[in-house]
């Protein structure tokens, strides 16, 4: 009898062996994201991307808007690309240097990418759940307002507003990201309608708290794993509107610069031979959005509950 009752406080004494910790969504997402091959490979190239856009400026003696005049006048022969000159990119058909051009142009359209993204997500978001949440005659009202301005050609509208209101950076943010929020006010609204009917929803309108405040708290916070990807993969489309406006000459005026005014003018000296002034700009719009797009897919893998 005392074999057994030492036995058993010794097995409640016992360490069994080391507590199983449980993982957050995010952090399972994290493990999940990393062991995506192609998605971290696209994480690695914008890191690349934004450290170029940020430090490349210092790696040449030439400025943006300097013009060697030892090549003007003979871009097929000196402004190609060379160490000694230090015009790593070579120059461009005025002479300027093409690295530091090619600089502000990351710079200025992954401004215009993440700014104009950052305006649709946050417009998009806050409009589609309190649309989601309200429901009924409102959801009604602020829908067909949405379904009224997607039949809207919106490049029209964006070429339009470039036209009378004139060229400008901050219009080109202002105007891309405000008519880029519809389809996430669409996605929000979606995910608010599954969300709202949830208990610790229906629990804190049962308290008496607000609307704003529930949509604040409780709605928006929960739609962050949609937002995170859809923006991921918004941030390229905002890229490829700059740059086809920027190929059309409506988008930044001179001495500021793009990757769509880049290969606009690379693309316009090509019977000359000089393919660098196309090909240095092409290779880094067509990595960075590739890599958005890698990401974005590695993000959704990651962030989708049916896959854990």
């Amino acid at each position: 009898m005392l074999t057994s009752r030492t036995a058993a406080r010794s097995l409640e004494t016992a360490e069994i062996g080391p507590a199983i910790e449980g993982r957050s969504l995010w952090a399972d997402a994290r493990i999940r994201f990393f062991r995506n091959k192609a998605a971290v490979a696209g994480l690695i190239v914008l890191i690349f991307v934004a450290l170029f856009a940020l430090f490349g400026s210092h790696l040449t003696p030439w400025s943006n808007e300097e013009v060697d005049w030892s090549v003007l006048g003979n871009v097929e022969e000196a402004g190609r690309p060379s160490i000694a000159t230090r015009h790593f990119f070579g120059t461009d058909a005025l002479g300027r240097d093409l690295f530091a051009r090619t600089v502000q142009g990351t710079q200025i359209s992954l401004m215009v990418g993440l700014i104009g993204a950052m305006i649709a997500v946050v417009v998009g978001t806050i409009y589609g759940a309190t649309a989601g949440y309200y429901g009924d005659r409102v959801d009604n009202i602020m829908m067909r307002i949405v379904d009224v301005l997607m039949s809207v050609p919106y490049m029209f509208v964006l070429i339009l507003l470039l036209v009378v209101f004139g060229r400008s950076v901050l219009l080109l943010f202002v105007g891309i990201g405000l008519i880029s929020w519809l389809d996430m006010a669409r996605i929000a609204r979606g995910q608010t309608l599954s969300i709202k009917n949830k208990e610790f929803v229906e629990a804190a309108h049962a308290i008496g708290v607000r609307p704003a405040t529930i949509i604040r708290r409780h709605i928006v916070p929960n739609l962050l794993g949609v937002v995170i990807v859809y923006a991921t993969l918004l941030v390229p489309n905002m890229i490829i509107y700059e740059s086809f406006i920027s190929f059309l000459g409506l988008g930044v005026q001179e001495p500021l610069t793009s990757w769509g005014a880049l290969i606009s003018d690379g693309a316009s000296q090509m019977q000359y031979g000089t393919l660098w002034m196309l090909g240095f700009p092409l290779f880094f719009f067509v990595i960075t959005l590739f890599a958005f797009f890698f990401v974005g897919d590695g993000l959704r893998d990651a962030l989708d509950p049916k896959d854990r």
